[in-house]
């Protein structure tokens, strides 16, 4: 029943980070926001998440962990209610902070009751069940957000966070084990506030930076000194004090310091793919929303399906490393087979592409995260989880920064090069150009018409051609930046049993 309950409080937290997405443009006309201000319902809610998610170890020891796990449920479920209500885009955005800040600390306390919880022997299981939210959650969270927005309207991608979180509240009452709070020790003011604007900074980067044009813009510009500075004077501040909010020290164990790598890699492959999908079938390929979300379920189902199965190869000591190795593999033939595409491309072409990267997301995650608490004890391993999963977050945010930076880039380089080749002395060019040109005459149009609507039709196919061939360049890069993670993987030591001692207090 503990179990269900993190799960399930998981799975609130995580769907919230992507059901939106599809929901923005009626979000947009309901309350007269513009693009770029619609676009702070996804990054404030991001931004409020990593900046917790470090934290989360500390307020859990300072409130107990029981305390403070309900106390997010609550927040996360009341807040999720005036989103709902909301009537204007400051309210909207405003909430959704608060609705992140309690999220973060769903995540990273779900995770280490898990490990409390589980005996040692099956930590594995721990992980992979902790692990069903973490990679299902934003997979199929669009799906969701696709059928509730067409069926209903915006505001219900919030109500349906109350009932769930009215019962996972009290589940963790009934029976979630309570610990006492650490009431007499110091709060690190100064940490938090560094820790906002360092964290908080870089987010906001990342979230803005393509849209502000990177470094022409001064905004941008004053973002990165500032994320620059706020971490660098947190990370000292946190290694000067006797009780820092968020102890760096846990990092002189090496296969955390490793698994910080791979997690960050981890959040690149999780979050671009599912970034970069949905609009290649929406906007090229002209899938539905509800259509682009009921192709990525399937490959949910998979992950379901895997995950207990490599928690019991976890416990049957069958090496971590080389199940995500086999992870991050299949991960790459998902982005190849897709980075094969046409704009003929249709629905059942998906399907196996969309099974294998549930397949090795599950492969990854459960090992890899396995790995990286694997040397930690007592307290430390709260503190461990809460940087893993902000390492995974800022991956994620990092590689959809990336990869929406390069598409635009890779647009106008393809579209360079492709007008280059219509000419008159190019036959190819100029058999096409006369083939459309002659279906326009056929239908009695005059002659310097046809010659006009000819050039916007080249103009238009050579514009979708682009696009097919940017995107395709787009998961060609995010499948190579995943078999990076493969070296550092081999780093971890090769132990014949993953341990996690069970005394966080």
């Amino acid at each position: 029943m503990i179990t269900i309950t993190v799960i399930m409080a998981t799975l609130l937290e995580l769907i919230d980070t992507t059901i939106v997405n599809v929901s923005l443009p009626q979000i947009m006309g309901n309350l007269g926001a513009t693009l770029s201000e619609v676009g702070w319902i996804v990054t404030g809610y991001a931004v409020a998440n990593v900046i917790i998610l470090p934290m989360s170890a500390w307020l859990s020891l300072r409130f107990g962990r029981k305390n403070y796990f309900m106390a997010s449920i609550t927040v996360f479920t009341i807040s999720s209610f005036f989103c709902g209500e909301a009537t204007s885009i400051e309210m909207l955005v405003f909430f959704r902070i608060i609705q992140g800040l309690a999220g973060g600390g769903l995540l990273s306390t779900s995770q280490t009751i898990l490990v409390e919880t589980w005996p040692k022997e099956q930590i594995g299981m721990a992980t992979a069940l902790f692990g069903l939210g973490v990679v299902v959650g934003p997979t199929i969270g669009p799906t969701i957000g696709g059928y509730i927005t067409y069926h209903l309207n915006w505001s219900w991608i919030f109500f349906v966070n109350i009932p769930l979180g009215i019962l996972a509240l009290a589940m963790s009452y009934y029976f979630i084990k309570g610990s006492e709070g650490e009431k007499d020790k110091k709060i690190d003011w100064w940490g938090i506030v560094f820790l906002a604007i360092g964290i908080g900074s870089l987010q906001v980067l990342l979230e803005k930076g393509e849209e502000e044009n990177w470094l022409e813009s001064n905004f941008i510009l004053t973002l990165i000194m500032t994320s620059a500075l706020g971490i660098i004077i947190f990370i000292w501040r946190e290694l000067s004090i006797d009780n820092p909010i968020v102890n760096f020290r846990v990092l002189k164990d090496r296969d955390l310091a490793i698994g910080m790598i791979t997690s960050f890699i981890l959040g690149v492959g999780l979050y671009a793919s599912v970034f970069i999908y949905p609009i290649f079938a929406q906007n090229l390929l002209g899938f539905t929303s509800l259509k682009t979300g009921e192709l990525l379920f399937p490959g949910g189902l998979a992950t379901i399906f895997m995950m207990p199965l490599v928690g019991l190869s976890l416990k049957k000591r069958f090496p971590p490393q080389i199940l995500a190795t086999i992870g991050f593999i299949l991960f790459f033939v998902f982005t190849e087979m897709l980075a094969k595409s046409t704009l003929q491309t249709g629905e059942n072409d998906f399907f196996l592409p969309l099974i294998i990267r549930g397949i090795g997301m599950s492969l990854c995650f459960v090992p890899l995260t396995s790995l990286a608490l694997s040397g930690l004890e007592g307290k430390d391993i709260a503190q461990g989880a809460g940087i893993n999963n902000m390492m995974r977050q800022l991956g994620g945010s990092f590689g959809i920064a990336i990869i929406t930076t390069m598409i635009n880039n890779r647009v106008a380089f393809h579209r360079g090069h492709l007008i280059d080749n219509i000419s008159d002395y190019n036959p190819v060019s100029v058999e096409r150009f006369q083939m459309l040109f002659q279906g326009i005459l056929s239908r009695g149009v005059d002659a310097v018409s046809a010659q006009n609507m000819t050039l916007k039709t080249l103009d238009g196919l050579v514009t979708q051609q682009s696009y097919l061939l940017a995107y395709m360049d787009g998961f060609y890069i995010v499948g190579f930046f995943m078999l990076m993670a493969i070296p550092f993987i081999f780093l971890h030591r090769f132990n014949k049993e993953i341990k996690l001692p069970m005394d966080a207090h």
